[in-house]
This record gives C-alpha cells, structure tokens and sequence, in this order.
C-alpha cells in the first residue's frame, strides 16, 4: 500500500474523529445541566433521583471515553514538551512515532485485551444498576472501556501514517490541525 493511500485512510479517520468529537461534545453540557438539577433538587427541595446522580457519571465517563481520539488527534493529551516544541518537524514525528509503537499501541492492547471480559461479563450476566433505583445500563458503561482503547488505537495508527508521511518528506507536519498553522 502506498504512502499516499495510507495518508488517505488516515484523513478518513480523522474526518471521523472529528465527528465523533462534535455528536459528543454535547455531553458536558449535558454534565453540567444534570449536575446542576441534581444541586438544586438535593439542596432547595431536599429531594434527590438516584438515576439522575448516576447519569452524571455515565455522561461524563461517555464524554471522556469517546473523545480521546479525537484529543490525540489534535495533541491536546499530556504532554511535557519542554525540549519537544523547540525541535524540528522531522524530530517530533519521528518522537512521536516511536512513542505511538513503544508506548500507545501497547497500552491500548494492554488495556483492550484486560477490558474485554470485564465488558462482556457484564453483558452475559446482565449486570444491574450501581445502585438501588439507578440506571440498568452498566455493560455500556463497562463496554466504553475497550470502545476507548480501540479509538485511541484507531487515531495512534492514523497519527503514525503521518509521522511516516513527515519522516519522508511527503508532509510538512504530522499534526493535521497544525497544517494551516505553519506546522509549529
């Protein structure tokens, strides 16, 4: 398979991670909305729903959990770039892809092949609400888990395809979102 048509399943993705990223953007505010009712009802009516505290935890474990493609694909994961900013296209890349295949990749698989069964137990199990009155719908929760590793995989692989674009000198930048920016 050539570069260009690798360079060309990596623009795929990330078109798909973006869009991914916009359907569940939405979710923090949806976090924050239901937190807030939550507020109000335990503390002006003295009332509170176990389904509503819940769903804060499962709209912010959704949030997190969907979106860390699309946070690797525009670097905003943690970083310590003291000396990374300072070096050249071509180093980052290179950095980069060698910390995709020693560190990234690896944890993905560690986490994908440790996260399976807990996942799939819940579903042939059935497990129940976290607690009494709560929300019946622990194996999707439990299912984010290997959903996460695979996104995260998914966009290490795209983001390595660029780094290889940059390393041969067919791009200037392996970060797509810094392109127009000059590549800095």
């Amino acid at each position: 398979m050539t570069l260009r048509a690798l360079l060309r399943i990596a623009d795929a993705h990330d078109t798909a991670s973006r869009l991914l990223a916009r359907g569940v953007m939405w979710l923090a505010l949806a976090t924050v909305l239901v937190q807030f009712v939550v507020v109000v009802l335990r503390y002006a009516f003295a009332s509170s729903f176990v389904m509503m505290q819940e769903s804060v935890t499962y709209l912010h474990a959704t949030l997190f959990m969907l979106a860390i493609g699309y946070t690797f694909l525009v670097d905003q994961h943690v970083r310590v770039d003291v000396l990374y900013a300072g070096w050249s296209p071509r180093r980052r890349a290179l950095v980069d892809l060698v910390a995709i295949l020693v560190a990234v990749l690896p944890f993905c698989a560690l986490v994908l092949w440790a996260s399976w069964g807990f996942a799939a137990r819940a579903w042939t199990e059935g497990e129940g609400p976290m607690a009494y009155g709560g929300l019946p719908l622990v194996p999707a929760l439990k299912s984010l888990i290997p959903l996460m590793a695979m996104l995260l995989a998914m966009q290490a692989v795209s983001t390595g395809i660029r780094c290889l674009a940059v390393l041969a000198g067919a791009a200037t930048t392996h970060l797509p979102h810094r392109a127009h920016q000059g590549g800095a």
